[in-house]
């Protein structure tokens, strides 16, 4: 599927961008622990832009996994966007998102695992 590999390209283009962006302008900026989480953030969206290009690659045999994209794609925005706007903002409750966002990831990996299982 072309537009996971659009969107994967877009994303990895992004984490390389939000990590130089909290390396060296967010440090000394915003309390340590906000740091912390900023680069949680960027790792997770990393993996799972890398889960994104498994993706676009086995969708050309196995058609049926695009919904794993799209819980990828979920996982990201809501998981690490959170944890972003966390980071910026410091409004706790929005910590409250991210689980929501690990939840997409966690459905997603365990949905590619079930189309590899299915297509053996």
């Amino acid at each position: 599927m072309k537009i996971f590999t659009i969107i994967a390209s877009i994303s990895a283009a992004l984490c390389v961008a939000l990590g130089a962006f909290g390396a060296h302008v967010l440090e000394g900026r915003i309390p340590e622990r906000y740091i912390d989480t900023w680069q949680k953030a960027v790792q997770y969206q990393m993996f799972h832009t890398v889960g994104l290009f498994l993706v676009a690659l086995f969708a050309t045999k196995w058609p049926n996994v695009t919904p794993v994209g799209w819980f990828m794609l979920v996982g990201i925005v809501l998981f690490s966007g959170s944890l972003y706007v966390l980071s910026l903002t410091q409004i706790k409750i929005l910590g409250a998102i991210t689980p929501i966002g690990g939840v997409s990831f966690i459905i997603a990996w365990l949905l590619l695992a079930y189309t590899a299982i299915k297509h053996m």
